[in-house]
């Protein structure tokens, strides 16, 4: 199994090597303060249950909403208040989405990882920019793009004196209205010597499907993120939302919260078989 040398994550965690994943989760879009209280309170009790390094996850702004009536998120201001009571009350690191180089200065004392939507994946400002800061930074792979392609992401941030980088796998497209995890992909990266996250949320997505939102196959959720560990990723990504059916945004790939518990229990099993030494030997 091809995985990456081991290195310092935050709050004293490690990534790489045999440790285990880490855990990027919470509400695909901040909803209200209370949603983003109760899935943080809920996730955080799991994950230091279950020994998981856990960073808390949500969006300002939704940028790249299928319909210009979608709901987007409170904005920069409001999103930037929500994630320092967060950050403050339950102890957490914190990651959200930029969209534009302004973003970056006023998040700066606040989050922990600047995370690059897709879409924007090649946008070399918004990169360089984010890693200058000396933050973490999680470029989500474009749908578009190339396992072997990520190594420009790579090179981009290290050339602006940083290592903490990280790629986020999401699916590529695959037709119209469709996405395919090509689990072949994460092995490719990790050769390039790229941290890994495995987006199982938006792999689940299917763009566009529902007419004006996007639909998705919640269902393979578990059989993908399954996969992923198999080949040793640091790093899983779930939006979590109480009752996702309701959700404003993703509201067919958000996972329950209910069920991450048992599934993350699963993930771990297998997680420690793939990096034990009897299995990498």
């Amino acid at each position: 199994m091809d995985t990456v040398s081991e290195r310092e994550f935050l709050g004293g965690a490690k990534i790489g090597g045999t440790h285990p994943f880490f855990l990027i989760a919470g509400p695909c879009v901040m909803e209200s303060r209370d949603l983003l209280e109760q899935v943080c309170e809920e996730m955080l009790s799991i994950t230091t249950e279950l020994n998981i390094p856990f960073v808390f996850k949500s969006s300002f702004d939704k940028a790249n909403r299928s319909s210009v009536s979608s709901y987007r998120g409170p904005g920069l201001s409001k999103g930037i208040q929500h994630l320092e009571h967060i950050k403050k009350k339950f102890n957490v690191p914190v990651l959200t989405d930029i969209h534009e180089t302004k973003h970056i200065s006023p998040l700066k004392d606040i989050i922990d990882i600047y995370q690059i939507p897709a879409f924007l994946c090649r946008q070399t400002d918004l990169i360089a920019e984010s890693a200058k800061t000396g933050k973490w930074v999680n470029v989500k792979k474009g749908q578009f793009l190339s396992p072997e392609e990520t190594r420009h992401i790579k090179a981009k941030i290290q050339e602006c004196g940083s290592e903490k980088y990280l790629v986020t796998e999401r699916g590529t497209s695959f037709g119209y209205n469709n996405l395919v995890f090509d689990i072949r992909g994460i092995p490719i990266m990790h050769r390039l010597g790229i941290p890994i996250v495995f987006d199982a949320t938006h792999s689940a997505q299917l763009p566009g499907a529902a007419g004006n939102i996007t639909g998705g196959v919640r269902e393979f959720i578990p059989h993908m993120t399954r996969g992923a560990v198999a080949c040793g990723v640091e790093g899983l990504f779930l939006e979590v939302h109480p009752d996702p059916e309701k959700a404003l945004s993703d509201a067919t790939t958000q996972f329950p919260l209910s069920k991450i518990k048992p599934l993350l229990k699963n993930l771990l099993d297998i997680d420690r078989l793939v990096k034990s030494d009897s299995f990498r030997n």
